[in-house]
């Protein structure tokens, strides 16, 4: 971890920062630049030097909150508002409060940015016209560091508004010496220096220029991977003097898309006073020329003969290798490069608009990832996930690298070289393509907008939600015969993964499943069985039925263990497990509708919801709304897996299970109105209704405070004594002390269960907020609504200022297509790492140690117990009194394996095992004997009292046992730690509703 990562900055580091700031070399650099990486690593080195320890990006937002508070009390102080002040206002008024345009000359080292040189550029002799010239010193008496260069600019004449840069050489008469070098003041060019500029009106008329180029739209069009386009781009930039890498010019392109999209559809809704730059320009390229294309080329491909499109396709090629852009300047690029003609193996009839793709400038040390797909490979991808096998494979599945690797093996039949990242990266992008569009035109109500395969992919999608009768019925036929194989075969529960050829690599299979949804799906068995699809079907059962908390115990375990599915809640159980994920749902009534989703009933499956996200946020009572496309995914896909963490803890919700990209199921629940709200550090509103508090003010334990919610008065905060007055009911259970204090403690277990959870990601959770509804079948109190980027604050590091939630949305000044996909890049961040929270890298088990064959059932229960912490549990048969070299043999067999162990020592009468494993390991040993009626009261006495030295504890309960080795793992292991958390939760509980029952005199 790098030093001073997460620490607030004291005065001294600030002073120091400021110090580095304040010269005048420094202020030079930092004006007007965007990508300074590279200067932020030289204040931080020079800030080590000063004794203080910060990385660039610490610095970096140091720098930006420290300008941003100034411009707050600048600009209140020029409104007439003089009592808001900051620390260390004066040092950052003399540095901020001139900004002059700085004038090009020697004097100054000939140091400028990029704008100030175009416009104060002045003539020299030597140079091309137009041009400025940039010399780049590097003695050998220059300093050590590589990061440190030195930079002089000569002036030169400005002759045409196209400018670029170019090196020129020193004056060999006159080399600098290094004394003169090391005057020169240290300067670090960023990766990509000119990067941030603001584009010009000509920079954006030259690269609309080249993006109206009929091949370059035809290359862009439906590529997601297109780092080669935009490279070709900037270098045909280049030409006309603009120099801007590949980044700027994607990032440009996507800019201008979106905002010709946004202004295409206000025109579209009447609205004409919505209006851009280069409208014009951008509707001839965008408006119809390329649906015209599209379907003059669908059109004319199956009348074209394939000597003629061979003719043209090699004309194409030539016609590559003499484009202007490749002239004399590139030879050297071009050394470096190939003109690869891809193999076309799907057929040979190829239109000539087709064709033009096949033939690509690529590096020599392009692997092949990244790279475009041509229409043939996304043909030969569509024909192979067409095949019903593999929709059923995919359907539903989260964990599918398997089934990915099976297709790049027959896209490798057909000739075709991609990786499994790479065909899953494009069979996602071609659903999310298919589905965007699909959701614009009905929006629109006029499906003017196409995509390329889009009849292909309909037809794969269309039938895929749908889940014909016929197989429904083979489905469940499966399921039974596949639980009847199981249950007959109930020692081979680990499968080895075998090649694909031989037979679908199916993932480990859960063991909960219940008896009364097997009888259920017992009862559709039919004739035919195919191996791949019962492993398939019966892996998604268990899913969907752990899911669902229906049964925590193992399907092997004893019958009687096996708890029971409510009465009120068996028909809803077993109508969703029988549901396919991702099966197409019947919706009744629109139940609520909220800011960012909408609730509705589901008529065929009794007491559930479905909750749909939407592609909006908002902030301040939507007082701030945006649509942000991809939100709903994002937010589902962040809500399941906190949902699913919470449900294996043991934590009562009413998530059900996800059913699509941006839905997932729920128990139907009646809303309580109130946000609870848990915090561990002081930010936010907390301190504007707080003053006197300071931000960062840590509280032990996590203060907890309620909202009733009211969005006409702001969501005012509301007392226990003000909830309790109020006297709701819901679903028939009335909110008294009992509910509330329930509540409020089960508000804190999930705070803390994933405040935990975030530490192995270094992300520090600083509050979060949730809400309560009473399940109308159980009439139990659940944790419902939604958990996502929008319920928390998440620091990476500790620190506020790389904060990941939806607050970088709330603290944005104005809201831009940019801002917007930063704020994007955030949620995305989340919802990559959430998904970490359900796995852990600790490893851990417990090996108990039995001195007899007949304490097998002692020790069973102790296995029990760590099944239900998630924890492996091995028995193994040793006597330290008989066989001594044994016991320790076995000792050293597990001591040697390096995995984290703790030994419960079982033995009877006199115990000796215990204390001589304890003598002997480090690992911690705990006693568990197995006391009798007669002599119980004597032999515990030999686990109790012990030689100095050893440290042995003793518990008598199996389950004890189990739960101490599990507070032992819980310390590096967040999910046995929630499981732990989760148990305190609900005993607490449970004992909270006995006292209350028998209140109320029914117990």
């Amino acid at each position: 971890m790098e030093c001073g990562v997460g620490k607030h900055w004291t005065e001294e580091e600030v002073k120091a920062l400021l110090s580095v700031w304040s010269e005048k070399s420094i202020r030079k650099q930092l004006r007007g630049t965007l990508r300074n990486k590279g200067i932020f690593i030289y204040i931080a080195k020079r800030l080590q030097e000063l004794g203080v320890c910060r990385d660039w990006k610490q610095c970096r937002a140091k720098y930006k909150n420290l300008k941003y508070e100034y411009r707050t009390v600048k600009y209140a102080h020029n409104s007439g508002d003089a009592t808001k002040t900051m620390k260390f206002f004066h040092d950052l008024d003399a540095i901020l409060r001139y900004e002059p345009v700085l004038q090009l000359g020697a004097e100054e080292n000939g140091r400028c940015s990029a704008t100030e040189a175009r416009l104060n550029a002045s003539p020299t002799t030597d140079s091309t016209q137009g041009e400025i010239s940039v010399s780049l010193e590097d003695d050998e008496d220059a300093p050590g560091d590589p990061l440190l260069f030195m930079s002089r600019v000569r002036p030169v004449q400005l002759g045409n508004p196209c400018l670029s840069l170019s090196p020129t050489p020193h004056d060999a008469g006159n080399p600098p010496s290094a004394v003169e070098a090391s005057k020169t003041p240290a300067f670090i060019p960023t990766v990509a220096n000119e990067g941030g500029k603001h584009w010009t009106v000509d920079e954006v008329r030259a690269l609309i220029h080249i993006w109206s180029d009929k091949n370059i739209q035809q290359q862009l069009e439906g590529t997601v991977r297109n780092k080669r386009i935009f490279e070709h781009v900037a270098a045909r930039l280049r030409k006309f003097g603009i120099v801007r890498d590949w980044k700027q010019c994607r990032t440009k392109y996507k800019n201008l898309k979106h905002e010709y999209r946004s202004v295409k559809n206000a025109q579209g809704s009447g609205s004409t006073s919505k209006s851009m730059k280069f409208f014009n320009e951008l509707d001839a390229i965008l408006g119809h020329s390329t649906m015209e294309q599209e379907s003059k080329s669908d059109n004319e491909e199956s009348g074209r003969p394939p000597e003629w499109t061979e003719a043209k396709s090699e004309k194409d090629c030539i016609e590559i290798l003499e484009d202007e852009d490749f002239n004399n300047s590139s030879l050297a690029a071009l050394e470096a490069t190939q003109i690869k003609k891809e193999t076309i193996d799907i057929d040979n009839h190829i239109p000539l608009e087709e064709a033009r793709n096949h033939f690509k400038v690529i590096t020599i040390n392009d692997t092949g990832a990244g790279r475009h797909w041509s229409d043939n490979e996304v043909r030969a991808l569509i024909n192979i996930w067409s095949d019903e096998k593999i929709q059923q494979m995919l359907e539903g599945a989260t964990r599918n690298k398997e089934i990915f690797e099976e297709i790049a093996r027959r896209l490798m039949k057909r000739g075709i070289d991609r990786d499994w990242k790479q065909c899953r990266t494009k069979y996602k992008n071609l659903k999310y393509e298919y589905r965007a569009l699909q959701k614009e035109n009905e929006h629109l109500g006029n499906p003017r907008r196409k995509m390329r395969f889009y009849e292909e992919i309909d037809d794969i999608l269309k039938r895929q939600p749908l889940v014909p009768s016929s197989w429904r019925y083979e489905s469940s036929s499966l399921l039974s015969v596949s639980v009847g194989d199981v249950t007959a075969n109930t020692g081979s529960l680990g499968i080895k993964r075998k090649t694909w050829n031989d037979e679908m690599s199916p993932v480990p299979l859960k063991k909960s499943a219940s008896e009364n949804t097997i009888l259920q799906f017992q009862k559709l068995l039919t004739e035919r069985v195919h191996t791949e699809g019962k492993k398939l079907l019966l892996e998604r059962l268990c899913k969907q039925e752990e899911m669902q908390d229906l049964n925590r115990t193992q399907l092997y375990a004893d019958p009687s263990a096996i708890q029971q599915v409510p009465a009120a809640a068996a028909p809803a159980a077993i109508a969703i497990a029988m549901a396919p994920a991702g099966s197409e749902l019947k919706l009744g009534k629109k139940v609520n509708e909220g800011k960012t989703k909408e609730v509705y009933e589901l008529p065929d499956i009794p007491g559930c919801v479905l909750m749909q996200s939407k592609d909006q946020i908002t902030a301040g009572n939507a007082a701030r709304k945006d649509r942000m496309e991809g939100k709903a995914a994002i937010s589902n896909t962040t809500t399941s897996c906190v949902f699913q963490l919470l449900q294996e803890a043991g934590i009562k919700t009413a998530f059900v299970r996800k059913h699509s990209d941006t839905a997932f199921i729920a128990a139907h629940c009646e809303m309580i109105p109130i946000e609870w709200v848990c915090r561990r550090i002081a930010t936010g509103s907390f301190l504007k209704r707080n003053p006197g508090v300071k931000e960062g003010y840590k509280f032990y334990p996590p203060k907890i405070e309620m909202f009733f919610k009211d969005d006409a008065n702001n969501d005012p905060q509301w007392s226990e004594e003000q909830l309790i007055e109020a006297k709701f009911s819901f679903a028939g259970l009335t909110i008294g002390q009992t509910e509330v204090d329930i509540m409020a403690r089960s508000t804190q277990a999930i705070f803390e269960i994933l405040e935990k959870s975030w530490q192995p990601q270094n992300c520090t959770l600083v509050d979060l907020k949730i809400e309560f509804g009473v399940n109308i079948l159980t009439k139990e109190i659940v944790l419902a609504d939604v958990i996502d980027n929008d319920s928390w604050r998440l620091w990476p590091s500790g620190d506020r200022s790389q904060q990941k939630d939806k607050q970088s949305y709330r603290d944005l000044k104005e809201v831009t297509p940019e801002a917007l996909q930063m704020v994007k890049r955030n949620f995305e961040w989340v919802a990559e790492r959430v998904e970490l929270l359900l796995k852990t890298k600790s490893q851990g088990r417990v090996v108990v140690l039995m001195g007899s064959p007949s304490d097998l059932s002692h020790c069973e229960k102790i296995k029990k117990a760590c099944a239900t912490f998630g924890i492996p549990c091995e028995l193994r048969v040793t006597s330290a009194h008989k066989g001594p070299d044994e016991t320790l043999r076995i000792k050293a067999e597990y001591e040697g394996d390096g995995i984290p162990t703790v030994f419960v020592a079982v033995a009877g009468r006199s115990n000796g095992l215990g204390p001589v494993m304890s003598g002997n390991t480090a690992y911690p040993v705990v006693n568990c004997p197995p006391l009798s009626a007669d002599w119980g009261a004597q032999d515990v006495w030999s686990s109790l009292r012990l030689p100095s030295g050893l440290g042995c504890p003793t518990t008598l309960s199996p389950e004890g046992a189990a739960q101490f080795a599990a507070q032992i793992f819980g310390l590096n292991n967040h999910l046995v730690w929630a499981k732990l958390r989760s148990s305190m939760l609900n005993t607490w509980i449970s004992l909270k509703q006995a006292d209350k029952k028998l209140r109320e005199c029914t117990l």
